[in-house]
């Protein structure tokens, strides 16, 4: 899906330099100011888990916080062991 999402940019940009249009996608910067905006929601969740007492862990992080900072669904924790698990006794 990344991969289509960026060819088809590459297109559009491509097809704007051949009219000799701007794009009006933002610069590179404010892109990254975005990325650092939802990593920066993030630490709200963190904090609140931190000031209950619980941990902060790998399998937490990835089934809360990395789809919302990636937009990819988090697969089931607990189908992705028994798949790992499957594939090791082969």
């Amino acid at each position: 899906m990344y991969l289509i999402s960026l060819g088809a940019g590459v297109l559009a940009g491509v097809l704007y330099g051949l009219i000799n249009v701007r794009s009006p996608a933002p610069p590179a910067i404010a892109l990254i100011g975005l990325l650092g905006m939802l990593i920066g929601e993030q630490i709200v969740p963190m904090a609140k888990r931190v000031i209950d007492g619980e941990p902060l862990t790998v399998s937490w992080f990835a089934s809360e916080c990395k789809p919302k900072i990636t937009g990819v669904q988090a697969r089931d924790v607990a189908a992705a062991e028994q798949t790992d698990s499957g594939s090791r006794k082969s």
